[in-house]
């Protein structure tokens, strides 16, 4: 099988890899083929002490593993650590945010011939992956080198876990490959039971995000805005033309409210604008904005976020906190930023990829409404602020209590780093 799906994957990547190479900037290029085909920077090779090789593939799970690189670094300073991504945005905050120190890659393709050379010149002593990234052919040469992997902040969505079902014979292969699994909940854990992985490797640790410090410098050019602001975050298609509609609704009974689009993918940057302007609605670009825009000119206005890691700090100048990917069946997006500010959340019907988000409706820490319901909720909240209050105290409570899940991810990671009885991390946990 392992041969069915290599002969596939170089296949596929023949035929994409043109249109991969060019879409990327000239400045970036080179070095994503070089890396992508395996060939490190020579200080990643030649520098003699171990290293911890952590993969997050693009923003979310590299912010997710900021807390976790950081801890490491306290707990292992003799370890070298190399944070590999997939996506450009992805190295983007992986630069910009990872502990000083930290070697920055992307993650090369997964061939063998590739593959094997690299993990046998930088002889990395632990894998540690983000979330649930499988790469058969990588967790099978790390297994067959005797070197552990260990899956944290694991989360196996509905529609992966059908999808792995249909091909399960292959998973079985892929998932044994990986030593212990650090899951965010109980229901993912069953799901990796499901799948006929052994029970004695799961854990149940909790979500990293709940550990993530947004940045709380609210950048300059937010600080100027005036009036209430409702926050969009991580959009995804025809819910920002769903945002502006409502926001022009809005606008007649609040004339000073503003809206902060921030789409999820950059590369949608220029259809949003494309689409606000078709739409004849005034707006604001971010990368256009000094950051001594004067105030009055940030009033009762459209800006459309077209920066790359600013959303989490722009959730503290929040108004209201609208979750994307949340209102046209996609299963929702990341809660948990604007949990941490306080800030009231409004999420649409499909939050499926977040089963965490049913404890803050039951809680009353967030709101979840239809998308016709949408502009009357908006509303409410704008004519309440007491209970736009309320949901945002709740919410931050809620994110306080449940912060904690890198150090229990600590406790599975200690036993291959410094080998000890593998029961000492489930008798802590």
């Amino acid at each position: 099988m392992y041969f069915i799906y290599s002969l596939l994957y170089i296949v596929a990547l023949i035929c994409i890899l043109p249109f991969e190479y060019y879409k990327r900037p000239m400045e970036i290029r080179r070095r994503w083929f070089r890396e992508k085909c395996g060939f490190f920077d020579l200080s990643f090779i030649l520098h003699p002490s171990p290293l911890i090789w952590v993969h997050a593939v693009s923003v979310g799970e590299v912010m997710a593993a900021l807390p976790l690189l950081n801890r490491l670094k306290t707990a292992y300073p003799a370890q070298r650590i190399i944070l590999s991504t997939i996506t450009d945005t992805g190295q983007k905050v992986a630069r910009e945010k990872s502990p000083s120190g930290t070697g920055i890659v992307y993650l090369p393709f997964d061939i063998s011939f590739i593959l094997r050379p690299v993990i046998n010149k930088i002889k990395p002593q632990l894998l540690i992956i983000i979330e649930t990234e499988l790469w058969p052919n990588m967790l099978r040469i790390f297994k067959g080198n005797g070197i552990p992997v260990v899956l944290l902040n694991g989360r196996i969505s509905e529609k992966s876990f059908h999808g792995y079902k249909k091909i399960s014979f292959f998973m079985r292969e892929v998932l044994s490959s990986v030593d212990s699994f650090g899951m965010q909940n109980e229901e993912y854990a069953q799901r990796l039971r499901s799948l006929e992985v052994d029970s004695g490797k799961i854990y149940i640790v909790g979500s990293f995000k709940f550990d993530v410090k947004p940045s709380t410098q609210i950048p300059g050019w937010a600080s100027f805005i005036s009036g209430p602001v409702i926050v969009a975050g991580s959009t995804h298609e025809g819910e920002e033309e769903l945002m502006a509609s409502v926001y022009a609704d809005l606008k007649r009974d609040f004339p000073s409210l503003n809206l902060i689009i921030a789409p999820r993918h950059p590369e949608r940057f220029g259809r949003v604008e494309s689409m606000l302007r078709s739409k004849g609605k005034e707006f604001l670009k971010r990368s256009e904005l000094p950051e001594g825009q004067k105030a009055e000119a940030i009033r009762g206005t459209i800006i459309l976020l077209d920066s790359v890691g600013e959303l989490s700090a722009v959730y503290g100048i929040s108004t209201i906190a609208i979750i994307g990917k949340s209102f046209r069946g996609y299963g929702g997006q990341n809660p948990l930023e604007p949990a941490y500010w306080g800030a009231p959340i409004v999420c649409g019907p499909h939050m499926e990829n977040f089963p965490v988000i049913q404890d803050f409706y039951n809680g009353g820490a967030a709101i979840h409404v239809s998308e016709e319901g949408l502009p009357s909720m908006l509303r409410e909240l704008l004519l309440s602020p007491e209970k736009a209050r309320d949901i945002g105290i709740k919410a931050q409570k809620m994110y306080q209590e449940n912060s904690g899940a890198v150090e229990k991810a600590m406790k599975i990671i200690g036993q291959y780093i410094s080998p000890k009885n593998a029961d000492i991390a489930r008798k802590i946990i």
